[in-house]
């Protein structure tokens, strides 16, 4: 008995006759000719790994081949099982896009065994992605298909042309190798030399391959003729009732055919067969004129799911309103008047659907009886039958015989057919629903198989008890394959052929004579018989046209190898048109072949071509297919040196597909392995030591004050800091004393650490600095002795003696217990002592003394400091430390801590006080030093960019913006320009595309332009251009001076280090590259775009401006009458009539006169996009890009365009149109456009689903200005900005929000993550979805919502979910039914970083609840202007945690010698806003808590510790490498 692949175990050994097979298969290439079920697969997979093990290391692959679909999933598994090597399957719904090469070298390059259809292939080596001299060995399954045009044979003439040594190993496996009985030998040998192998049998074993393979009982079973009526059917039958003669022409349906195959059917299964079948067949092209109506894609039905009720469509409540003509709304009322007759309905007085044997034709009841005959408990059998429809009745009927009923349960298995109506109104099985029925006939779930020729070979069935040949016996393969389906010793093959049917029963016995005879002239033969030399390869079956073969040409393109033949021209052609954008108002397009033996093509008008490249014209063949083949081989010739394909015979794909070349052939590299966090990037930065060190003068509202020191001669630059004009001049060499010049530097650092722990970060610094502000003499240069000075007390002088009046609001002084808090000194209050009473009202009040009342606010766990008695009083104001670097671009001031606010004084003994030697003009301008270092290291930055990338003369504030990343939180940002230079970037790719690729249409170009502006490309270009090393991405606070040398910084190094390692998202760098692109435009519009893009390496043509690249292209030609006012209102004059009568050209009108409007159309999308972002951002300075982004989504939707187009031109009346369909559905919706108001539209769009055309043609118009203007932008946007005046003045900022951006923004703000947006089918039958419900917490809030689209159903479910979960009253109230944790950020137990997401969201759904949740994460960004959180950027440089503040405590304390006890009062939060009231925390625990509700409070926190080990001093770090 033979065993299913599915079954074999993984340590399946060979039977003698496979090893036999196998032996002579080593030998040479040979043909296995072993009957069904008998193990040919399994000899392969001895071939395959005796071929990897041989050829290891060669870098060669094996390919399986099959010829259908089905047999790649199961003969894929069985090698997998069967071998350890690697294994990919491939079928054309599961390949790799053709124009991704580097997805097919990847692929394969990781594969062993490679297991395809026969036509992918095919396409592997026609597009030079792959060849032959790479493969070791191919396999053919079901070899036999080698012949004509089979792919097989395609390949094989590939083959042929390598040489000998360099050809693949080939081995074929079929059951029937003669596919001619009449002349076995010329059919055997034609075999043979298309697959240059030899045909060989068993020879040794035959006795154990007959015991494995055993030959059925065959029958010959005459039924009687078919009956010319049946009394017993019932007279009113569906064909009457249908009137399907009286149907208009309009009425698309062909009645001939129908009636041709209902009277077919009507002979063959009878009348209840014919009847189903023409049920059957309306009720599809019913149901597909309901779907066009409704404006679904075109998704026919299949006879696998029977049951579509049509009156659903009119009865369910929810279901669309779909009008028909009325002579198709009777129709279906036919068909639900007689379902009940056909289907099975939920009627409960209506019995189960019997099938009276009176119904059925004779030949039918024949089946019948021997069905019944032959039935046992184990019984399974198959039917074959010619036609797919007699498989759909049969599989139907029999079940319903009350004979058979409670035995048989049946189901059909057939091809998977013609793609669309025209050729076939029987769709056929998808591979899924085939490997369904397949695995149901296995389990015996069913019994019996209703199958096509699908069956007949290759896919694995057990063997079955019963197989009948329902229809006549065609051919010899076709009686060897299905006979081989009986392999038990007790099977039965039936052949049912007719009473007096002579032709047929002749034939079977020819076959069945013969096939003896057949099997000895491969099986006899000398192994060692010539094989066939290469070139025999052209003498096949079409031998009858010998000259037509002779003359065939064969094209190899220079530098890819890519192959353009005879056999494979039409594909690409049929390839080419596919591509081209349609509509449900538009056919799918295809090449026209007209004339007989010299065939004319006709190419779509669509394309655009000139005219005479859209006929050619070929030579005369002998036969009408060679005719076909020769003109589109001429074609395809011709269209490749247009560039209409590519050099690999290839027409532009998807950029998503992985095409790693852009459009000018540049190569785009992989950016797949950058990670999404860029550690330690080497960034730009001023800040340095080295041998030699510039002092540059700093200006305090004009005044020289100090002098800012480094390696780097800085720029010059200009800032207001909270109301102080600040700016630097141009640097001078420090002149160091050659003697004392390491002592020098080491003053210098000790000064700056002074300062900054004075001034700004009150903690020590233990790494080297790289630039110190420094006191400086009358010529510019350090003054060292005041520094010498000031460095001997770096933490307060505790001598008073020299401090007098004049030093009076110049002199910073500190309380040793209160060391976070510098102070002014106001005056030293000699009339005061510790002993001195405080007056009423004072904070001392409540003391008898202001001893007392020190003495209670710094005495800790009863430890009573030490305060004197006696001695005068310090009176300071607070001088709060400023750690802040912000600054405004504008200088405004906004985004800058408030100006100091000076409280009462603050008295203090003087013995408990120090002060500071710092000269006033330095301490002040210390306080503008971080806004000042921020300031002049993004201009460093900027300036550098510019000067490295060539970049043109972008203003530095633009630049600066450009080059600041959003998690630097500086108050500026690269967003706003990003969403200007995004729509600059696609408007500048465009231009480029339509003009280098003038002959490719639009489905070509967008998939160009995608690619040229991906994320993907951005990054790649970045990279290249070393983009991340300008970035700005520091934060801005300053606590942790930032200023420094990196840990693994060598401080005695003499060179300057110009680089910091920062840390960004990589997603940085695609935002910058646009955000320069936006602002160039800014600076100096499209034509600065162009330099700066061409600058940063993108595909934009080179920086010369369009007007002098393109001008003249368009030659002028006369204006229409019929556009005259259209220009009038449109305040543009056309110089090129033609281009307008382009641009107002739908695709259904096919024009010989012109190309339609789709490439002026995708010009004018682009044009659009930049004209309404331009306006925005000009408009509104403040609006964060989100909101930008949003505002441009409103007006650059289809309905706002289509009522432009209706309203202010009114376009739909000139637009050229040839569809009476879509004429309709444009008269339907311009009454409601005409209606609506432009705030109604900006508003509700998302309400209207006008026809695509009508957006369309305002884009290609608009686009047709910009091409006849010569490319002069500025006039095109001011037409277009004319034109959209009404929605452009609509826009705001703070639009109202789309019901579904409404629910997702308001459920992220909830802190909700349970939620999430669920599809489904009101008729699951048409496979397409058509509602909406929305899910919260595993509940159905709302839905389905059925609409005529998916987007309406969309927003209505939206719209309700959203009232109930906000109505505190609902029992739906989200407050009630979530349980997420409101503070909670995680999403399914992590948390995910806005930078980790998947580039433009692609990755996400809103069908899972964790796509809603990061989806509404994003949105509520984007929307509210809000930086998301970043896991790896929460701490940044200068940015400090809770662990932060302990150590600064520990740090201060540790440098200022006091006792272990005293008790410290730190600032918890710096602020140039004085601290006013104190909250004391004893409790060390609740420090961070408190902490943050302080910071919010803006007060500070007294908080008790231990000190720790001092730190150590500046001269050991100088001498030693320093560590954190």
């Amino acid at each position: 008995m033979a065993v299913a692949l599915q079954d074999v175990s993984d340590t399946l050994l060979p039977r003698k006759y496979q090893e036999e097979i196998f032996a002579r298969a080593q030998r040479s290439n040979v043909i296995a000719a072993l009957d069904t079920g008998s193990g040919k697969t399994y000899i392969s997979t001895l071939l395959i790994k005796w071929i990897s093990a041989r050829d290891a290391g060669l870098g060669k692959i094996i390919v399986f081949l099959v010829p259908k679909v089905a047999l790649v999933e199961q003969q894929g598994d069985f090698i997998a099982r069967q071998t350890p090597l690697r294994v990919t399957k491939c079928c054309g719904a599961t390949a790799i896009d053709l124009a991704d090469r580097v997805g097919w070298k990847r692929e394969l390059e990781d594969t062993d065994v490679l297991v395809m259809t026969a036509q992918i292939f095919l396409n592997i080596l026609t597009h030079s992605h792959w060849s032959l001299d790479k493969v070791s060995l191919m396999v053919f399954d079901e070899c036999h298909h080698t012949r004509k045009n089979h792919a097989y044979n395609g390949i094989m003439r590939e083959y042929f042309q390598f040489a000998v040594e360099q050809r693949p190993k080939i081995f074929g496996m079929t059951a029937s190798p003669i596919w001619n009985p009449r002349d076995a030998v010329e059919s055997l040998a034609t075999l043979e030399r298309n697959l240059d192998a030899k045909v060989i049998a068993v020879r040794e074993h035959v006795d154990e391959l007959m015991g494995h393979s055993p030959k059925p009982e065959e029958v010959l079973h005459e039924y009687p003729a078919p009956l010319e009526s049946y009394p017993a059917y019932p007279e009113y039958t569906l064909w009457n009732r249908l009137h399907l003669d009286t149907l208009p022409p309009h009425i698309d349906i062909p009645v001939e055919k129908i009636r041709a195959r209902y009277d077919i059917t009507y002979a063959s299964l009878g009348p209840y067969g014919a009847e189903l079948f023409l049920y059957t067949d309306m009720k599809q092209r019913i149901a597909q004129m309901l779907l066009q109506a409704s404006g679904a894609e075109r998704d026919f039905l299949s006879f696998a799911y029977p049951g579509f009720g049509l009156d659903d469509l009119s009865t369910k409540p929810g279901a669309m309103n779909v009008e028909l003509p009325p002579e198709a709304e009777d129709l279906q009322d036919a068909l639900i008047e007689f379902r009940s007759f056909f289907e099975e309905t939920n009627d409960p007085e209506a019995g189960p659907l019997t099938v009276h044997l009176k119904w059925c034709s004779p030949k039918v009841r024949e089946l019948i009886d021997i069905l019944f005959e032959h039935y046992t408990g184990t019984f399974q059998g198959i039917v074959f039958v010619e036609q797919r429809h007699v498989a759909a009745c049969l599989a139907t009927m029999l079940p319903r015989v009350p004979q058979l009923s409670h035995l048989i349960k049946a189901g059909q298995l057939i091809g998977h057919g013609a793609a669309n109506l025209a050729k076939s109104q029987v769709r056929g099985m998808a591979l899924r629903t085939q490997q369904d029925i397949v695995r149901m006939f296995r389990d015996k779930q069913i019994n019996l198989l209703i199958a096509t020729s699908v069956a007949e070979e290759g896919l694995d069935f057990p063997a079955c008890d019963l197989v009948i040949r329902f229809d006549p016996l065609q051919h010899m393969v076709g009686y060897l394959q299905s006979r081989g389906r009986a392999r038990h010793r007790s099977s039965k093959f039936i052949i049912m052929v007719q009473e007096g049917h002579l032709t047929h029963a002749a034939r079977y016995k020819a076959f069945s004579e013969s096939e003896p005879q057949l099997r000895l002239v491969y099986q006899n033969r000398d192994v060692r018989d010539r094989s066939p030399e290469p070139g025999e390869i052209e003498e096949e079956e079409e031998r009858d046209d010998p000259e037509d073969i002779a003359q065939r040409e064969r094209y190899i393109v220079p530098h890819t190898g890519a192959v353009l033949t005879y056999n494979n021209a039409i594909g690409l052609l049929n390839h080419l048109c596919s591509l081209i954008p349609h509509d449900r108002f538009t056919p799918v397009y295809l090449p026209k072949y007209t004339g007989d033996f010299q065939s004319t093509l006709h190419l779509p008008s669509s394309l655009p071509l000139p005219q005479q490249h859209l006929t050619y014209y070929g030579p005369e063949k002998r036969s009408k297919k060679e005719a076909k083949r020769a003109v589109a081989f001429l074609a395809v010739r011709q269209l490749h040196q247009l560039n209409v394909f590519d050099d690999f015979l290839l027409p532009a794909q998807s950029g998503s597909t992985g095409d790693h070349e852009d459009a000018d052939g540049r190569t785009i590299q992989d950016v797949s392995k950058v990670p999404f966090m860029l550690t330690d990037v080497p960034v730009r930065d001023p800040w340095t030591r080295g041998a030699v060190q510039y002092v540059h003068a700093v200006y305090l509202d004009g005044i020289p004050t100090a002098g800012l020191v480094t390696g780097t001669l800085l720029p010059q630059v200009e800032l207001v800091c909270r109301g102080t004009y600040v700016s630097i001049g141009d640097g001078v060499r420090v002149d160091f004393d050659y003697e004392n010049e390491w002592e020098q530097r080491r003053m210098m650092e000790d000064f700056m650490r002074m300062g900054l722990w004075w001034c700004i970060t009150g903690r020590g610094i233990a790494l080297p600095l790289t630039c110190y502000l420094v006191p400086t003499t009358h010529d510019s240069q350090v003054d060292w002795a005041t520094i010498e000075k000031a460095v001997a007390n770096q933490y307060g002088n505790p001598d008073w003696s020299t401090v007098g009046e004049e030093h009076y609001f110049h002199t910073l002084v500190i309380n040793r217990m209160e060391h976070g808090k510098p102070m002014l000194l106001r005056k030293i209050r000699t009339d005061i002592t510790p002993m001195s009473v405080p007056p009423p009202g004072s904070r001392e009040a409540a003391y008898p003394t202001y001893r007392d009342y020190w003495i209670h606010k710094f005495t800790r766990r009863d430890v009573v400091p030490e305060i004197p008695e006696d001695g005068p009083c310090i009176e300071g104001q607070p001088y709060a430390r400023h750690a802040a670097c912000a600054y405004a671009l504008d200088n405004s001031g906004e985004g800058q801590a408030a100006p100091m606010i000076v409280p009462l004084s603050i008295l203090y003994p003087m013995g408990m006080c120090r002060w500071a030697d710092i000269p006033e003009d330095v301490f002040r301008t210390f306080h503008v030093l971080p806004e000042l270092c921020h300031r002049i290291t993004d201009v460093y930055r900027a300036r550098t960019a510019r000067a490295e990338l060539s970049l043109p003369p972008i203003t530095d504030d633009l630049l600066i913006q450009a080059l600041t990343v959003p998690s630097a939180n500086a108050g500026f940002n690269n967003q706003r320009l990003e969403t200007l230079g995004d729509a600059v970037l696609k408007l500048s790719a465009v231009v480029h595309l339509f003009n280098r690729f003038p002959h490719r249409h639009e489905g070509q170009l967008d998939a160009l332009r995608r690619n040229c502006v991906s994320n993907r490309t951005l990054m790649s270009r970045a990279l290249e251009h070393r983009l991340e090393q300008y970035l700005t991405s520091e934060g801005q606070s300053m606590r942790l001076w930032r200023y420094t040398l990196p840990p693994d910084a060598d401080p005695s190094e003499t060179a300057p280090q110009r680089y910091a390692p920062r840390t960004y998202p990589r997603r940085s760098l695609q935002d910058c590259m646009e955000a320069t692109l936006g602002a160039a435009f800014v600076t100096g519009g499209i034509e600065m775009g162009l330099r700066a893009g061409t600058a940063l390496g993108l595909s934009f043509g080179g920086p010369c401006p369009w007007n002098m690249r393109y001008s003249g292209r368009i030659p002028p030609s006369p204006v229409a009458s019929l556009f005259i006012d259209l220009q009038e209102v449109l305040g543009y004059q056309f110089r090129s009539g033609k281009l307008l009568l382009e641009a107002m050209t739908h695709p259904s009108f096919g024009s010989l006169e012109t190309s339609s409007y789709q490439r002026l159309e995708f010009m004018g999308d682009a044009l659009i996009d930049v004209v309404v972002m331009k306006y925005m951002y000009d408009k509104f300075p403040k609006a964060n890009s989100g909101q930008l982004s949003w505002a441009r989504s409103r007006a650059v939707c289809a309905p706002a365009l289509a009522s432009v187009a209706v309203k202010r031109l009114g376009l739909h009346r000139l637009l050229l149109v040839n569809n009476v369909e879509l004429s309709i559905t444009i008269g339907k919706h311009v009454p409601i456009l005409e209606e609506l108001t432009d705030e109604e539209i900006i508003h509700n769009a998302w309400k209207q689903d006008p026809p695509k055309a009508l957006s369309d043609v305002l884009e290609s118009l608009l686009g047709a200005v910009l091409v006849d203007s010569g490319y002069n932008f500025e006039r095109a946007a001011s037409v277009a900005e004319v034109c959209m005046g009404g929605l452009l003045s609509v826009l705001s900022p703070n639009l109202p929000k789309d019901p579904v951006s409404e629910l997702m923004i308001w459920v992220a703000q909830s802190g909700c993550r349970k939620v999430f947006f669920k599809k489904s089918m009101s008729r699951p039958e048409t496979k397409r979805n058509d509602g909406i419900s929305v899910v919260v917490h595993d509940h159905t809030i709302v839905g389905p919502v059925i609409a005529l689209n998916l987007s309406l159903a969309k927003g209505l479910a939206a719209e309700r979910t959203r009232a109930l979960l906000s109505d505190q009253n609902s029992p739906q109230c989200l407050a009630r039914i979530c349980t997420c944790a409101e503070d909670a950020v995680e999403v399914k137990g992590r948390q995910i970083a806005i930078e980790e997401l998947p580039e433009d969201k692609k990755e996400l759904d809103d069908e899972t609840e964790e796509g809603f949740a990061v989806l509404a994460r994003i949105m509520d960004g984007e929307f509210s202007g809000r930086v998301p959180d970043t896991p790896e950027l929460v701490k940044q440089e200068g940015e400090t945690s809770d662990e932060d503040d302990w150590a600064e405590l520990a740090e201060v304390e540790a440098v200022l010698t006091v006792d272990p006890a005293m008790v410290v009062d730190v600032d918890a939060r710096s602020t140039a806003t004085p601290p006013v009231p104190v909250v004391e925390v004893v409790n060390v625990k609740a420090k961070a808590k408190a902490e943050s509700a302080a910071s919010d409070m803006n007060i500070d926190i007294d908080i008790e510790m231990d000190p720790p080990e001092p730190l150590p001093t500046a001269h050991a770090m100088l001498t030693t490498r320093a560590t954190v």
